[in-house]
């Protein structure tokens, strides 16, 4: 499987990245640092799950959500944010994400997530 990490603090992305390998081996997995570089990625490699930071420079989760899917449908994506308000979960599921899970993730989260999706 193919997997995208998204989120401008390289902490995040390194901590999504080993809590990830923590349950999937031989995976490919891909990093952006904002929302514009996902969208290429996701055109490019079609992931087929897209871990999405909502607060990011140049294009947010949020305005690159939709277009994440317009490029690649099958996508799934796993918003992980800070942003914990009713108001922004409602927002990305409406988006069309599948869900928003909060950060920081850990190994158990991870598995949490996996089994879900």
């Amino acid at each position: 499987m193919k997997y995208l990490v998204t989120d401008d603090s390289k902490l995040a992305r390194l901590s999504l990245v080993k809590s990830l390998k923590t349950h999937v081996q031989d995976a490919e997995i891909f990093q952006a640092t904002n929302g514009a570089e996902a969208v290429e990625i996701v055109k490019e490699h079609k992931p087929d799950i897209v871990f999405l930071d909502l607060t990011m420079p140049v294009m947010d989760g949020y305005e690159a959500l939709p277009k994440i899917l317009e490029a690649y449908p099958n996508a799934k994506i796993v918003v992980i944010s800070a942003d914990i308000q009713e108001k922004a979960k409602e927002k990305v599921i409406a988006l069309g994400a599948q869900l928003h899970v909060q950060k920081p993730i850990n190994a158990d989260k991870m598995q949490d997530i996996l089994d879900i999706l």
